[in-house]
């Protein structure tokens, strides 16, 4: 079912008090009890399906509606309204207006290219975040853990889908590739699927018509053709990539959601061409669990991995029991996440700095006795 199956709606009064009809859409008691402000206000509950210059289409009971957001638009980016909102609209008027959204129980946010390191939501109250990643290109471990330190943060369960499994033939070789992902994604289940074939289609549409999913990925990465298979029709456009790096054009240019036939609704991003994280340090724990699993049998509590004696997370790369490149990796997403804390937080800044000028003080000393010794 796409956005155009769902009938318009008449501002009859009597149908904003029914919330019937929503329940494919994720309506349950919970959303109904706080919706219960609104309704006793005369507002219709809805849920909004497309964001885009200023207004939105919202899905309600009488239909869909077309409602302007100006009222849920505050400076702060990351209170905008989002496609997976439930939102309460006026029962009538022209133009409509979206009074309040219902707070939301995930959300997948991460940071802009703004100097300002601003948050941007993608998607809101979402129960699977799906991470599409092409098999026609060589796989990218690193950018494959940043997506799921954002997944995890979210709230939503994570699902790395590899796309395009009908170009790995070799059963061996495809093997070995969802082993590297499951090294990368521990405890997140790793499906390989294929539009083409349909193999692994059926598991991941009973996995999606439980809920509410978002699927996220680069330009490329079969998104848009997923889609279409989950929903039994070509509804989003396709475009094929370029041969000489998989990278598609942007086919999606908007978030929609979309109900599913078998169930469940889907949330189809456009290809994200930075995933940077936002505030996201739970996330990376979960993604690396494995490193914060062995930092806990480190000799100092607030051991760096780098040169500490009795790291045991050092130890464990040594022992080949860690892969240097997980340690590597993990250290990175630390940094960057610390970046983007610090420039909203100005106690973590002065830590910061402090460790910052501590260290230089002690690099200073080891190299003054070291041109002591050699004198």
């Amino acid at each position: 079912m796409t956005l155009s199956s769902f009938p318009s709606a008449a501002p009859s009064p009597a149908a904003s008090a029914s919330s019937a009809g929503l329940t494919a859409l994720g309506w349950d008691a919970a959303w109904e009890a706080e919706f219960a402000p609104y309704a006793a206000q005369g507002l219709l509950p809805g849920r909004v399906v497309r964001v885009d210059r200023g207004q939105c289409d919202v899905v309600t009971a009488a239909g869909t509606v077309r409602a302007d957001t100006a009222f849920v638009t505050p400076h702060d980016p990351l209170r905008v309204i989002c496609t997976g909102d439930w939102a309460a609209v006026e029962a009538a008027g022209n133009p409509r207006y979206v009074k309040a959204y219902l707070p939301r129980r995930t959300a997948f946010v991460r940071s802009t290219s703004s100097q300002r390191s601003e948050g941007q939501i993608l998607a809101a109250n979402v129960d699977h975040a799906i991470i599409a990643v092409s098999l026609a290109v060589e796989l990218d471990l690193g950018r494959i853990e940043r997506f799921l330190a954002l997944a995890w943060e979210s709230g939503a369960q994570p699902l790395v889908v590899l796309t395009k499994a009908d170009l790995v033939p070799d059963p061996v070789a495809l093997a070995h590739l969802v082993q590297d992902v499951e090294t990368a994604a521990p405890g997140v289940q790793v499906l390989t699927v294929s539009s083409l074939t349909g193999e692994g289609t059926d598991v991941l549409a009973a996995i999606v018509a439980g809920g509410t999913s978002v699927l996220l990925g680069i330009s490329g990465a079969g998104k848009s053709t997923l889609a279409n298979t989950l929903l039994g029709a070509d509804v989003m456009e396709v475009r094929a990539a370029r041969e000489v790096d998989g990278k598609g054009r942007h086919t999606t240019t908007t978030r929609n959601l979309l109900a599913l036939p078998g169930g469940g609704v889907l949330i189809d991003t456009p290809g994200l061409r930075g995933v940077g994280l936002w505030d996201a340090g739970t996330g990376v724990g979960q993604v690396f669990s494995e490193i914060e699993e062995f930092a806990a049998e480190c000799r100092f509590h607030d051991c760096a991995h780098e040169a500490e004696p009795g790291c045991a997370v050092l130890a464990a790369v040594d022992a080949g029991e860690l892969p240097h490149r997980r340690l590597e990796s993990y250290r990175k997403l630390l940094r960057e996440n610390q970046r983007i804390v610090a420039k909203t937080d100005a106690r973590l800044r002065a830590e910061i700095r402090r460790d910052w000028r501590i260290k230089s003080a002690e690099g200073r000393a080891n190299y003054a006795a070291k041109r002591g010794r050699r004198v």
